[in-house]
């Protein structure tokens, strides 16, 4: 039980020490080397093993302390800069949906693609439109000319470059670390002799597993945005252009608005006989009746008294 205790604990002092070379590591890279580290990215000796685990001593991974072999990937992708380069254009175009087409078959010439394309009416007849496109970075100045070639006049341009070299670099380093730290925890799990020592192992390999997986993540997505520019452009029809339209008349115009104007006349006439017959003449009829009656009982009386009244001699 005793020999048990010491063994937990030599296991926990093992992993705190891993701990903090793994936290060390995370530093930024401005700080120095992670402790435990020697110059040239060289581990120092791994520490001690528990006495359980002195029957099959472990020796650092092969490739711990072996300088990386010239032309890897990832050496290869730090060897020049990575530069993540994007551009902002405005351009006046005289066809507007040509000029879009154009733009898509440009982007597929220099090894890229379109990532968004828009369109809208902004008058009767103009067409403004955003073409988002990425293009083969080694080709960015080739793409920017011929863009600018597409255009009547350029209105404004932006070009912007993101250096994310030191952050790959230290990507690696730590990615380097992680993996030799892996490896030996790998031979740690492989060694346990209890439960215990094998929950506590796998713990940590999957703790060191997801930075490993998140580290990789960030480093492809830092090398396809370096590998890829990307060029947004804002398409504006040239009113120049345009039709030519002689003091703003045209005869279709003109004529719809003509008739227009009849069928609203029409409506109008439409309406106010509707209302003459429903409202109107009613209205009419009932303030007309009290005078008609009036009028024919004074004519009644004078013809009553004409009557009554003897006829004169002639």
């Amino acid at each position: 039980m005793t020999q048990r205790k010491h063994r937990i604990a030599a296991l926990a002092a093992m992993f705190g020490s891993i701990a903090l070379w793994i936290s060390a590591c995370a530093a930024p890279a401005a700080q120095g080397p992670a402790p435990g580290f020697a110059s040239a990215g060289v581990p120092t000796p791994a520490p001690a093993m528990p006495e359980s685990f002195a029957r099959a001593p472990m020796s650092p991974p092969a490739d711990a302390s072996a300088p990386p072999v010239a032309g890897g990937a990832a050496d290869q992708a730090v060897q020049s800069r990575l530069i993540i380069r994007t551009a902002d254009l405005t351009i006046v175009v005289q066809d507007t949906q040509a000029q879009m087409d154009a733009l898509a078959k440009l982007a597929e010439e220099l090894g890229g693609f379109v990532v968004s394309s828009s369109a809208s009416r902004v008058g009767d007849d103009a067409l403004q439109g955003t073409v988002t496109l990425r293009v083969d970075a080694a080709r960015f100045d080739e793409a920017m000319n011929r863009i600018r070639a597409l255009a009547v006049e350029v209105r404004s341009e932006s070009v912007r470059g993101e250096d994310v070299t030191a952050e790959y670099v230290d990507l690696d380093a730590r990615l380097k670390n992680l993996e030799a730290t892996e490896a030996q925890l790998q031979r740690i799990l492989e060694q346990a002799t209890t439960t215990e020592d094998v929950l506590a192992v796998y713990r940590e390999l999957t703790e060191i597993r997801g930075q490993i997986e998140q580290i990789k993540g960030r480093m492809k997505y830092l090398s396809q945005s370096a590998a890829l520019a990307t060029i947004s452009v804002t398409l504006i029809p040239d009113v120049l252009a345009q039709p030519i339209q002689v003091g703003g008349w045209r005869l279709e115009g003109v004529v719809k608005q003509a008739f227009e104007a009849l069928i609203a006349t029409l409506q109008g006439l439409a309406s106010l006989l509707v209302w003459l017959v429903i409202v109107v003449l009613p209205v009419l009829l009932i303030l007309a009746l009290p005078i008609v009656l009036i009028i024919w009982l004074i004519r009644r009386a004078q013809r009553g008294k004409q009557a009554a009244e003897p006829a004169k001699p002639a």
